[in-house]
């Protein structure tokens, strides 16, 4: 046999999608599901280097374009960011703490003094709704939940009432009180509040040693997570540095044919994400300075956690947003009223700027997920997978609605797409076949040209 009929006998499978390409990637990706379910407690930090080295990429290949090697641009990057992250933490570290701690001690007078505000509203509220009966003054007086008196032939005699309770504060303290507590004229809205301060202190000096236990396993936590935290920048360094070597890998999986396909899904994914992580970071603190603005101006007592409180709750869509406002607005209750309606206002108008200004500049149309849709993956991923759940659902969710378009366009051929007619405009700027890029990675696309074929 000839090599040119040996070479037609194998071209089936070397070329299309052949049945031995589709067995073969069906059977590595089941085993790729496997191998992701049985290490998914080991996963959290590839996640975050996949989302470290997708945000820093930009800021790479910038720095490479000025001539500079890969390498030295990573770690020219890293040392920039994490400066200017350290920079600023200790600029800020020591105004953050004597706020914190302000608020901390503040925080039982902060309650008493809302709750004496408000409080007679609320019970004049509860008394419209629910009037409470007369009760005379002689049945005010609670119970006595353990009697002791003289007897008569000498010693003492007991009288134990209904309704004991008996709660070991310590190994040598027992303490002994009545459940029924009497009965109540009428409901007091400062009454518990302050019950519910008195109680919350008496518990943490009763509790001193569980606080150190917890102290001491936040200490653990923190040194694992500064180990994990450069195992994560080491994976994120090595992604960025062969970038076009793993974007290669998978394009070579699918057919020549179907490359250029791979390109659009691709295009596609990236505009996605470059919306929700990129955009979503640049409006966190776009958020987090134009709150300071405002809660400075209005004179709002510890404005600069309240807005880094802000800025770190804007990262979760919708709820982190109406989260970040609640503390805001309680700390500004505590000022007066007007101080209160004018924060709530500010963030409003902020909140107003970002959904019809900012989301459609910084994060665009391709990026564009419904808010009931937005909803629905935070409280899902919350669900099941806590905090980083719900940071992490509306990318995945992203990635998911990128493929479901792509596979739209494919099927119907009508359908609307905003998304192709760029990467047409892409494509067609790439240099022609055999010729190199002018720099080492396009702006345009951050992960760089997929290859300098079009396949």
């Amino acid at each position: 046999m000839s090599d040119t009929e040996q070479a037609t006998d194998h071209s089936p499978i070397k070329q299309g999608w052949s049945r031995a390409r589709i067995v073969f990637l069906s059977v590595s990706f089941a085993c790729l599901v496997a191998l992701l379910c049985w290490a998914r407690e080991v996963l959290l930090p590839f996640i975050l280097a996949i989302l470290i080295a997708y945000v820093l990429t930009p800021l790479v290949a910038s720095v490479e374009r000025r001539r500079v090697p890969r390498g030295a641009a990573i770690l020219l990057v890293y040392a920039l960011v994490l400066g200017s992250l350290y920079a600023s933490i200790a600029n800020m570290a020591p105004r953050l703490y004597r706020e914190t701690s302000g608020i901390v001690r503040e925080i039982p007078a902060l309650l008493r003094q809302s709750a004496h505000a408000i409080g007679p509203k609320v019970d004049g509220w509860v008394d419209r709704i629910a009037p409470a009966a007369a009760v005379p003054d002689e049945d005010l007086d609670p119970p006595a939940a353990l009697e002791i008196r003289p007897a008569a032939k000498g010693g003492f005699d007991v009288n134990i009432g209904s309704s004991i309770e008996v709660t070991q504060d310590s190994e040598t303290h027992l303490r002994v009180e009545s459940t029924s507590g009497g009965k109540v004229a009428r409901f007091h809205f400062s009454q518990v509040v302050d019950d519910a301060g008195e109680h919350v202190v008496t518990y943490l000096k009763k509790n001193a040693m569980q606080i150190v236990n917890v102290g001491r396993a936040i200490v653990t936590y923190a040194s694992r997570g500064i180990f994990l935290l450069f195992m994560t920048l080491m994976v994120a360094g090595y992604l960025m540095y062969t970038r076009e070597n793993v974007i290669r890998f998978f394009r070579e999986l699918v057919p020549a044919q179907s490359r250029l396909s791979f390109d659009k899904l691709l295009f596609r994914i990236e505009r996605g994400l470059a919306g929700v992580v990129r955009g979503q970071l640049i409006i966190c603190l776009i958020n987090g300075l134009l709150s300071a603005i405002g809660f400075s101006l209005f004179g709002l007592k510890y404005w600069p956690v309240l807005s880094l409180v802000a800025a770190v709750g804007s990262l979760i869509p919708i709820f982190g947003s109406i989260l970040s406002t609640v503390p805001a607005a309680m700390i500004g209750l505590t000022q007066d009223f007007w101080t209160a309606l004018w924060v709530v206002l500010w963030v409003l108008g902020i909140h107003q700027l970002e959904a019809n200004f900012l989301n459609p500049k910084i994060i665009g149309t391709a990026a564009k997920i419904h808010p009931c849709i937005v909803v629905f993956v935070l409280l899902t991923g919350e669900h099941f997978f806590g905090l980083w759940g719900a940071l992490l659902a509306v990318p995945a969710w992203s990635i998911l609605q990128s493929l479901f378009l792509h596979w739209r366009s494919l099927v119907i051929s009508d359908a609307t797409d905003t998304v192709l007619p760029l990467f047409d405009a892409y494509h067609s700027s790439l240099p022609p076949p055999g010729t190199s890029p002018p720099g080492p990675t396009s702006s345009r696309w951050p992960l760089g040209p997929p290859s300098s074929k079009r396949g």
